[in-house]
């Protein structure tokens, strides 16, 4: 089974191959929403369109599902994915639309960067 590892909420978490990444890490307390978003009628729902479920993949990029066509369309269209990605465009996927499928390494909920390292330079 692979496991899932929250950097930030030192959780880890056995779960079964496929498994939807904002799924597990709600199941086992993680919170995946920051600020107002935590509240149900300010995000999204698990629909990929407010990109603020983003989570950093630090290591096991290779274990998880591809970027899909929705997930680049709304990280590059919608602001809080747009400036969640600076920096992190490695890194950076919305959980609602990751699949895992071996073992990963995750930062949930990330600070939020306006302007990144090199975004002005």
């Amino acid at each position: 089974m692979p496991k899932i590892k929250f950097l930030n909420a030192k959780k880890e978490v056995d779960v079964p191959e496929g498994t939807n990444l904002r799924k597990a890490a709600m199941d086992a307390g993680v919170d995946v929403y920051s600020g107002i978003h935590k509240k149900w009628f300010a995000n999204c729902h698990g629909l990929g369109l407010c990109c603020q479920c983003r989570m950093y993949i630090k290591k096991g990029q290779d274990n998880v599902s591809p970027p899909g066509i929705w997930e680049k369309i709304h990280t590059n269209t919608n602001p809080f994915g747009f400036f969640g990605k600076i920096g992190h465009e490695d890194e950076m996927r919305l959980s609602c639309q990751t699949k895992v499928y071996g073992d990963v390494e995750v930062e949930a909920t990330p600070e939020f960067n306006w302007h990144g390292e090199k975004f002005w330079a």
